[in-house]
């Protein structure tokens, strides 16, 4: 075996120094979450840090491969009020909002939305090519919880997760499709201003379902909590 030369070696720690930078430059607003080391001692006392420290700590395990489809129906009428999901937390988010004839103010045409995830102001309107401008996130998303814990349950039990308006938000379709499947150590808001709020809703619904959190989300979680204050629980 051909022994490494010296440039080689030097070569080799330039790359990792530099993917070290492009990666905590890539995500300014992760880097300290990443890297930080608050103790849960340091979050203000508070329900959600009662709830955060209650919070099962998982190590990897192996579990059946998430789908979608083990949720059940995507924005079922779980709350019985003749209006799927997806409507409620339209009218519920937005304002100004304009409903279509005829469907008892549930079918949502359009509406403003202040997004919290970015701090702009979006005008919704119901159509092919704009629907999706507004699109409705799972705070803890599916795919997160299935690994958490969701995976044991039966169907209708991950359906009622899935609509569990506690855990919507209407938020910018951009925004949404950036945010995915990933955890509080992968992703925070653009809007810095809500990150206490967004994480503080992450804590209690994970709490109310007895979901996990892993080592690295559960410090993150920590890092952003010591910095705010009391954060009320996000019901």
């Amino acid at each position: 075996m051909r022994k490494p030369r010296v440039g080689d070696v030097i070569v080799l720690v330039i790359i990792v120094v530099i993917a070290g930078i492009l990666l905590v430059s890539a995500s300014p607003k992760l880097s300290r979450f990443l890297t930080g080391n608050a103790r849960v001692e340091d979050v203000p006392a508070s329900q959600v840090r009662t709830r955060l420290e209650g919070l099962a700590v998982r190590d990897w395990v192996e579990v059946p491969e998430y789908n979608r489809e083990a949720f059940g129906q995507a924005w079922a009428d779980e709350d019985h009020n003749g209006c799927d999901t997806r409507n409620d937390v339209l009218a519920r988010d937005m304002k100004a909002v304009a409903y279509r004839d005829a469907t008892h103010n549930c079918v949502v045409e359009a509406g403003i939305l202040e997004d919290p995830y970015t701090s702009q102001t979006i005008y919704f309107e119901r159509g092919a090519d704009t629907s999706a401008v507004v699109q409705i996130d799972h705070v803890v998303a599916l795919a997160d919880a299935w690994y958490a814990g969701a995976w044991e349950w039966d169907i209708p039990t991950r359906q009622k997760f899935a609509n569990d308006q506690r855990n919507l938000l209407a938020v910018s379709g951009d925004a949404n499709q950036d945010k995915g499947h990933l955890t509080a150590d992968q992703w925070l808001p653009e809007n810095k201003a809500y990150h206490c709020a967004f994480i503080g809703r992450q804590v209690w619904v994970k709490s109310e379902w007895d979901l996990s959190v892993t080592r690295k989300e559960r410090q993150a979680m920590i890092n952003v909590l010591a910095d705010c204050p009391v954060v009320e629980i996000a019901k």
